[in-house]
C-alpha cells in the first residue's frame, strides 16, 4: 500500500468527509478528463493510421453491486503516469493556502486546485482505475478506499483507454448516493454539465446504447443560440473550475485568418498563476480538432490569465511547437486575439467597475508586469488599464481618473511606495503633499515603482514619488525659508554627514517633513523602494543600494537640540547622527543596518 502525500492526505480528507451538497460535479470532472485523454489519441491518429477511431466516452451501472463506471478510449496512462496523476493530489503548499484562505469545502479544492479526479470520493468509498496507455503492452490498475493509501497492479485490458469504477457510498439520511445509479440522473447530469464534449457520451438504457450529449462544440453554434448560462457551464466544465467566469466574449472572426473564437476571465487567480510553473495559453483547433492544449504563442504573458479557445479552418492539422512560432496566420490570430481582449478590459472597465476591479484584485499585477516588461513597449497600450490606491477617494483610480481630479497648478502625479496602504499613509513625506491638496497614488506591489519609472508621464503630467529627494510642494517663499535654515544648520548638516559617512549621500532641511524629525530620501535614480524590491528578489545578494539623503525637520524640537550638541558635545552628536539615521530607515521600511552600534548609541543618549 502506498502513502498519498501529508498535504494530499489531508485534502483527500476533505474530500470524503466534504458536507458539499453539489456532490454532482464529480460525474462533469470525470467526464472532462476522459474528453481531454481522448483529444490527446486523436491528435495522435492524425498521424498514425493503427490509432482506432472509435473515440467515445460510456456509462455503465451496475445496481446490484452500486458500481458505476466511467470509461474512455482515450491515450490512457503508463504506471508512471498513474503515480504522477493520481499519487499526489495537488502542488507543494496547496494546503496551506487553503487554509490562510479559509476554504474549507470540496468546492473551492476542485476550482482552485484542479483535483477534480479526485471529488469521486465525495460519493465513493472505493475508486478502481484500469488503464492501458498508447503503444503499451501492458495494462494497469490503480485502487483506493481514500487517505488510507492506493496500490498500483498489473491488470488485464485489450484496449487502450481508461475505466474508472466507483463503488458508491451507502445512502445515508442526508444524501442518496444511489441516485446516481438512476439513467434518468446521470442523462440530466450530461445534459446539464457536459453537453458540448465533443465524443458520444453514451449509457445503456433499456439494453440500447444512448447517446446523452449534443457533441456540437458551443463555439459552433450561432450565437443568438448560446445563452451567458451556457457559456458559463462548458467555461467550468471545459476549463476544471467551479465558478462561473468574470466575463466572457464569444466571436467569430473573419479576415485575413477566420476563426471561432470563445475567451473567459476567470473570477480568482489559479493558486500557482504568478509560480514559474503556469502554464499559459489558449486551446488551439484547426476544425474543431484538438491541436494545443495551451498555446502560449495566442496569448501575451500580460494577458496570461485568459482562458479560451480559437477554432480556425486556416491551421494545418499537423502543426508543430517550432512552425506554430513562425506561422503567419498563428501570429495574425494573436494580434487579433490581444486586440480583442484589450478593448473588452476597457469596456468592462467602463461599464462594470465592479467587474473590473475585481479582475485587477486577482490579475493586475499581470498587467503591471506587462506595462514594466520589454523597456515599457507595450506602455501605450496597457496604461489605462491600471489602477492604484487613491489617498483622497481611498479606493482604487485610474490614471486618467487620477489626472482629472488634480488641483489647479499641480503638473505632477504624485505617488508613494511601501509594502501596504496603511504604512504607506504613516510615510513622513506623506504630510506634507497632503497638506498641499495633492491626490497621492499608494503603491504596494514591488514592480509598481518599476512601472511608474516606465511610464515616465501619462496625459503629460510626470511621475513624481513623495519619497524623492527633489519632490517639491513649495512656493517661493517657503523655498527661501528651506534656504535660510540649510544655511543656518550648514555646519551641523555637515558634520553629520561626516559622522555617518558613505551611509548618506547628503544630509539637509526637508521640504516635505511636518510632525516627523527626520526621513530618509533617494538621492539617485534608484529608490529606495527600488533596493527592497532588488534585495527581496531570489537569489539577491542584498548588496544593491540606493543613494540615500537623510532630511531634518527644521521646525521639530529635534533640529535645536542637534545644533545645541554641534556647539558643546560633538561626541555625543555622533551618536544621535547615528539613532535618527536609523530611526528613518525603519520609517522607510528598511531594516536597522548595524543594530549594534545602533543599541550603543541609545543607551549612551538614554
Amino acid at each position: 500500500m502506498k502513502q498519498f502525500k501529508t498535504e494530499s492526505k489531508r485534502i483527500l480528507d476533505l474530500m470524503i468527509n466534504s458536507i458539499y451538497t453539489n456532490k454532482e460535479i464529480f460525474l462533469r470532472e470525470l467526464i472532462s478528463n476522459a474528453s481531454d485523454a481522448i483529444d490527446k489519441l486523436k491528435f495522435i491518429s492524425l498521424t498514425d493510421g493503427n490509432v482506432q477511431s472509435d473515440f467515445k466516452i460510456q456509462l455503465s451501472i451496475d445496481k446490484d453491486n452500486k458500481i458505476l463506471t466511467i470509461s474512455d478510449s482515450g491515450i490512457g496512462m503508463t504506471e508512471k503516469e498513474l503515480e504522477k496523476n493520481l499519487g499526489t493530489i495537488a502542488e507543494s503548499g496547496t494546503y496551506a493556502f487553503k487554509k490562510e484562505n479559509g476554504k474549507q469545502d470540496g468546492e473551492d479544492l476542485i476550482g482552485q486546485f484542479g483535483v477534480g479526479f479526485y471529488s469521486a470520493f465525495m460519493v465513493a468509498d472505493k475508486i478502481v482505475v484500469t488503464t492501458k496507455a498508447y503503444k503499451s503492452d501492458k495494462a494497469y490498475r490503480w485502487e483506493s478506499a481514500g487517505v488510507s493509501g492506493y496500490e498500483i497492479t498489473e491488470a488485464e485490458k485489450d484496449t487502450v483507454g481508461t475505466k474508472i469504477e466507483l463503488y458508491l457510498k451507502e445512502d445515508g439520511e442526508d444524501f442518496k448516493y444511489s441516485d446516481f445509479l438512476a439513467e434518468s440522473k446521470l442523462e440530466s447530469l450530461v445534459k446539464r454539465y457536459s453537453d458540448y464534449i465533443r465524443y458520444p457520451i453514451t449509457l445503456k438504457v433499456l439494453g440500447t446504447d444512448k447517446t446523452l450529449n449534443s457533441m456540437v462544440p458551443i463555439w459552433k453554434k450561432p450565437k443568438s443560440e448560446v445563452k451567458d448560462e451556457d457559456l458559463a457551464e462548458f467555461y467550468k466544465n471545459e476549463f476544471h473550475d467551479f465558478e462561473a467566469p468574470l466575463k466572457s466574449t464569444y466571436a467569430k472572426i473573419e479576415g485575413t485568418v477566420t476563426y471561432d473564437t470563445m475567451l473567459f476571465i476567470p473570477s480568482r487567480a489559479p493558486f500557482d498563476y504568478y509560480s514559474k510553473d503556469y502554464k499559459k495559453g489558449v486551446k488551439l483547433y484547426s476544425n474543431g480538432v484538438l491541436i494545443m492544449d495551451k498555446c502560449e504563442e495566442l496569448i501575451p504573458d500580460y494577458f496570461g490569465f485568459i482562458k479560451g479557445i480559437v477554432d480556425s479552418s486556416d491551421l494545418n492539422l499537423n502543426i508543430s511547437r517550432e512552425i506554430l512560432q513562425q506561422d503567419r496566420q498563428v501570429r495574425a490570430i494573436a494580434v487579433s486575439l490581444e486586440k480583442k481582449i484589450l478593448s473588452k478590459l476597457k469596456k468592462m472597465q467602463n461599464t462594470d467597475r465592479e467587474a473590473y476591479e475585481k479582475m485587477f484584485a486577482e490579475f493586475g499585477l499581470s498587467i503591471k508586469f506587462g506595462v514594466y516588461a520589454g523597456f515599457g513597449m507595450k506602455k501605450d497600450d496597457l496604461q489605462d488599464l491600471l489602477m492604484f490606491y487613491s489617498s483622497r477617494k481611498e479606493k482604487l483610480v485610474t490614471l486618467k481618473e487620477y489626472v482629472e481630479g488634480m488641483i489647479e497648478g499641480q503638473d505632477a502625479i504624485y505617488y508613494a511606495c511601501g509594502e501596504s496602504y496603511e504604512k504607506i499613509a504613516r510615510l513622513p513625506q506623506i504630510e506634507k503633499a497632503k497638506d498641499k491638496g495633492y491626490e497621492i497614488l499608494y503603491m504596494k506591489d514591488g514592480v509598481d515603482e518599476f512601472v511608474a519609472k516606465v511610464l515616465i508621464s501619462y496625459s503629460d503630467k510626470k511621475f513624481v514619488s513623495v519619497s524623492e529627494a527633489d519632490f517639491n510642494t513649495l512656493g517661493e517663499d517657503e523655498k527661501k525659508e528651506i534656504d535660510k535654515k540649510n544655511e543656518e544648520f550648514k555646519s551641523v548638516l555637515e558634520f553629520i554627514k561626516e559622522s555617518l559617512g558613505d551611509k548618506v549621500k547628503e544630509v539637509k532641511i526637508s521640504a516635505n517633513l511636518k510632525t516627523y524629525p527626520v526621513c530618509i530620501t533617494s538621492g539617485g535614480d534608484l529608490s529606495i523602494e527600488m533596493e527592497k524590491v532588488l534585495n527581496a528578489l531570489p537569489n539577491a545578494d542584498k548588496k544593491v543600494k540606493a543613494e540615500k539623503v537623510l532630511e531634518i525637520n527644521a521646525e521639530h524640537k529635534i533640529a535645536e537640540k542637534l545644533k545645541n550638541l554641534y556647539e558643546s558635545d560633538k561626541e555625543t552628536l555622533k551618536k544621535y547622527a547615528i539613532v535618527l539615521y536609523e530611526q528613518a530607515r525603519l520609517l522607510e521600511g528598511l531594516q536597522i543596518e548595524n543594530v549594534s552600534e545602533f543599541i550603543d548609541a541609545m543607551s549612551e543618549i538614554i
